[in-house]
Formats: C-alpha cells, structure tokens, sequence
C-alpha cells in the first residue's frame, strides 16, 4: 500500500481529517497523571496513550513532536518507541522531527525513522537545499512533509520573501516539490499553516496534489472556514493537526480524558466541511 493509499483510507475510515499532535509537556500535564505514575517517562508514556485512546475514534493521523520526547534525556527515544507502538497501524504517523541535513546524516534520519521507529511520515526543512529530501523519497510506503508556509510569525523572516521570482520562497518550495514529485517514489507533501490561510492557496496551487500537514487551529487561532476556502480546488489530500487544544483540554480535571475525546470529537466535526472532500 502506497502512502497516498493508507493516507486515503485512514482519511475514509474515521470519517475525518483531523491530526492529533502528541507534544507531552511535563509542566502541563493533568495532576492525576503526575500521581499515577512515578517519573517523567511513565508519566509522558501513560498520557499519550491515554490521549490516543480517547481520540482514535476522531482522528485520521497522529503527529508526535519529537522534542517533546528528546527532552526527557536517554530514555526519550525509547519512550516515543512505545507512544509509537501504541497508535492503531491504520492511522497515518507523522514523525514531526523537523530534520534538514545532507548526505550520510540524512540517510542515517531515514534509518531512525523510516526503519527503526516505521513512522509513515516525517517533516522536513529543506532550506538547507532539496538534496535534504533524497534519502527519505525511495519507499512509496512513506510520506515527506516539506516545511513550505508554516504558522509562525517567522515565516516572515524567509518562507514569505520574494525569491526566485515567486512573491514567496513558499511558493517557489511548492514548485520545486511538485516538480520532483513525478519521479519520486515516496510522495511529497507540504506543511502549510492555517493561521497562513490567506496566502496559503497561492502556494498550495503551485502543488495541487500534494497532501497538506496544516498546523495551526485550535490553539494558535486558525479559521477552519477560511482554511476551507482557501483549500477548494485542492485534490491533495489534507490532514489539520491540533495539539494543545485537544490533548490538553481537560486540564487538571480528574476525567481529563473525556474532555481531551469531547475536544477531538469537536474538531472533527468544525472540520467536516473540509473532510467530506476526501472521503
């Protein structure tokens, strides 16, 4: 099965688009889960798990933020193993490791994502250069997401400048991606945030069958209508990822969880009108 073909049927199965981003701060984890478990990894490995538990029904992927993990020291990898291990094999895994680098060091990313921990996909930047995708685009298994138009105020600083003739580095990363895209086995999307929903079609258009990684809704403000819009005449496939405003929504509630599946519930329904696209 291709990367686009699971991504279509986990897309189908759930009925939704919606990613639920794992980044497990210790600081703001609910109490109850600070007293069930004795240190920080059991403490990260019990709530993400319990997060996937009650957001499955909901969900199409799930995205893990590796510095969440690295943060936890020796025994972060391990712990990221075994949320890894836990999320149902028909969802899409997105390793969110951000990773941008050439030759041997590229290669040895794909092995530790790709081979060791078998995440179906992972984000790149690419503004070390395009050669920083090669190693991860030979398995039509996996799935690349190139950092293209993200959702922070810095994009200004680079994704947002002219550059080769584009209003937008942005848009020239889309058409270098689409380009590329023909003679590649592994299948390359783009991450485009939400909170970008205005200038996002520009570059979407450039990639029209890229799948999108859209960060941004839920806690960092992004108008799922706007993004609706802006995605009309998108064939690519997208997955809306919210983090913090899920995985946190029950706070220090003792039944943090069922406010955590309430929350997914939610999104994906405010998502629906962007999900019955795809389905």
């Amino acid at each position: 099965m291709t990367f686009i073909q699971k991504l279509q049927h986990a897309v189908s199965a759930s009925s939704s688009t919606l990613c639920v981003g794992l980044d497990p701060n210790l600081s703001l984890l609910p109490k109850s889960v600070k007293a069930d478990f004795s240190g920080p990894e059991e403490q990260v490995i019990g709530f993400c798990k319990k997060v996937i538990d009650h957001t499955k029904d909901f969900s199409a992927a799930y995205k893990p933020n590796l510095a969440f993990f690295e943060a936890l020291g020796s025994q972060g990898l391990s712990v990221f193993q075994q949320v890894v291990d836990h999320i149902p094999e028909e969802k899409i895994i997105i390793a969110d490791a951000k990773r941008g680098d050439i030759s041997s060091t590229a290669e040895h990313y794909k092995k530790t994502f790709f081979d060791q921990f078998n995440v179906d996909a992972i984000t790149l930047n690419p503004l070390m250069g395009f050669e920083t995708l090669d190693a991860f685009t030979a398995d039509e298994q996996k799935g690349v997401y190139a950092l293209a138009l993200t959702s922070n105020p810095g994009a200004d600083d680079f994704l947002k400048k002219p550059f080769e003739g584009f209003d937008m580095m942005g848009q020239f990363i889309a058409s270098e991606l689409s380009k590329k895209s023909v003679f590649l086995a592994a299948h390359l999307g783009m991450v485009i945030g939400a909170t970008q929903a205005e200038l996002s079609k520009s570059v979407t258009e450039l990639h029209p069958t890229a799948s999108l990684l859209i960060p941004g809704v839920g806690a960092q403000g992004g108008s799922i209508e706007e993004l609706a819009k802006a995605l009309e005449n998108h064939t690519g496939i997208p997955l809306i990822n919210s983090s913090r405003g899920i995985i946190y929504a029950g706070s220090d509630h003792e039944n943090w969880a069922e406010h955590v599946a309430h929350k997914a519930e939610e999104t994906k329904e405010k998502l629906s009108i962007i999900t019955e696209r795809y389905v």
